[in-house]
């Protein structure tokens, strides 16, 4: 329990700010976003790594931050400038990102280890000192986006977001964050009343979270990719289940 709690609790505050905005990324059909600002944020770890930065000090986290921010204001200008091509251009800031990631650490003997860090996580050695931080930036964002959700768009958002993703990635690591922000809000997309869609979507992601650090603590095997495959087999059974209530409405 000493090691669940904590990690739970890590999954709980990412689910918190990552379902609502994760159905809006999913309106606004910009699906990939989470995985490009998490990946450039990642680079900003991995650089201030490669300076001799302390991995848990502050100057870490603000190249963290500065790296997302520098990728959302890029992102914002593109959605403006060519918002057919957005999606795709999103896919560019991600793989040269993660390529770029892979570029410094190339001379490093523990690269790929930092690597598999980055991406999968360690979710499991989350401590509850280093979740209070987190749990402060959180409840800021939600209540910024639940607060001013009306006159957070362009910018605001992409920042916004930023902020989220860097706090996030860090806890779970990139494909985590990536599955708790889509994989939620896929599955309860057609339910039509808002405050049903974001609890039901909330409940998937908390069963997902709970059954996958369970089952990779019985298994012993990496609890980040145990949870994107909860998630993702949970979301089908909700979905699936609900199903016929939702074809009883429409008829």
């Amino acid at each position: 329990m000493s090691i669940l709690v904590p990690a739970l609790l890590a999954g709980i505050l990412v689910l918190a700010t990552h379902v609502p905005l994760g159905a809006e990324v999913l309106r606004r059909g910009i699906i990939f976003i989470d995985l490009a600002i998490a990946q450039v944020a990642g680079l900003g770890v991995i650089a201030a790594d490669t300076m001799g930065w302390e991995q848990s000090g502050w100057m870490v986290q603000a190249a963290a931050v500065s790296a997302a921010l520098i990728a959302a204001t890029i992102l914002n200008w593109t959605d403006k400038r060519w918002p057919e091509v957005q999606e795709a251009l999103i896919g560019i800031c991600f793989i040269l990102a993660a390529t770029a990631g892979i570029l410094v650490l190339a001379g490093n003997p523990h690269g790929g280890e930092h690597l598999k860090e980055l991406l999968v996580g360690q979710v499991l050695w989350v401590t509850i000192d280093s979740l209070l931080p987190i749990t402060i930036v959180s409840a800021a964002i939600l209540a910024l986006w639940y607060l001013l959700r009306d006159q957070v768009r362009g910018l605001g958002f992409y920042v916004l977001f930023a902020f989220a993703v860097t706090a996030s990635m860090q806890l779970v690591g990139v494909y985590l964050v990536f599955a708790s922000l889509i994989i939620p809000a896929l599955a309860t997309r057609k339910i039509g009343t808002r405050g049903i869609r974001l609890a039901s979507a909330y409940g998937v992601g908390l069963v997902g979270y709970l059954s996958g650090l369970i089952l990779s603590t019985r298994l012993d095997m990496p609890a980040g990719a145990v949870i994107v495959w909860c998630l993702a087999a949970v979301a089908i059974l909700f979905a699936w289940l609900i199903q016929p209530t939702l074809t009883k409405r429409s008829a």
